[in-house]
């Protein structure tokens, strides 16, 4: 994952934009760093007083919590399900997710749920080589 720019880096390049009188497209040739770059740090600096990097990352707090996930479990103990239902379950009941969601959330439960097997549309007879003819 990418780091940002060290705080040195970016005082310099605002430092030289606002005392030196220089252009962000000259400040960015002279210290290395591209033209947006040196433009988005000036507006950091014009708009939150610091030329410092916002966060990146953190944790995200998942979507199906306390009374879904209650819910959610009961569910899926109580009958056979499918991922796209529960989908459209939980939608019913307020709580919009995405397939992604349930599905982590029904493999970290420990959960499970029979996938269909697959069979072909019309298995009426045996297949025939191409030419109709059986050998």
């Amino acid at each position: 994952m990418a780091r940002p720019f060290s705080d040195d880096l970016r005082e310099r390049v605002v430092g030289a934009v606002a005392r030196e009188g220089l252009s962000c497209r000259a400040a960015a040739k002279r210290f290395g760093i591209g033209v947006s770059t040196a433009i988005d740090w000036v507006r950091r600096l014009r708009e939150t007083g610091s030329a410092a990097p916002g966060q990146m990352g953190g944790h995200k707090p998942r979507a199906i919590s306390g009374e879904h996930r209650v819910w959610l479990i009961d569910r899926c103990r109580a009958q056979a399900f499918t991922l796209r239902g529960l989908v459209a379950e939980l939608g019913e009941r307020g709580l919009k997710v995405d397939y992604s969601a349930v599905r982590t959330f029904v493999h970290e439960e420990g959960l499970r749920y029979k996938k269909r097997r697959w069979s072909p549309a019309s298995a009426s007879g045996p297949m025939l080589p191409p030419g109709g003819r059986a050998g």
